[in-house]
């Protein structure tokens, strides 16, 4: 298994760091534009985006890829 995670950049980050922080870099309006989805855009907290994104593997995929494209490029 460790094998495998050796080539994953989010290998050993939690989806909360995740959240945490683009939240901190854009702000909850910045991340609702640049991901369309209701749990940045309507009364936005970590625990609700977190409920979300752990239901919905898509929105958790483009969040993924912003983390990876704004810290990691």
């Amino acid at each position: 298994m460790a094998e495998q995670q050796k080539n994953n950049p989010l290998h050993g980050i939690t989806l909360e760091k995740i959240v945490t922080d683009l939240h901190v870099h854009y702000g909850w309006e910045k991340l609702g534009s640049l991901i369309r989805i209701d749990c940045f855009n309507s009364n936005p907290t970590i625990k609700s985006s977190l409920k979300f994104l752990r239901r919905m593997p898509w929105a958790r995929k483009k969040v993924e890829d912003l983390f990876l494209d704004t810290f990691h490029s």
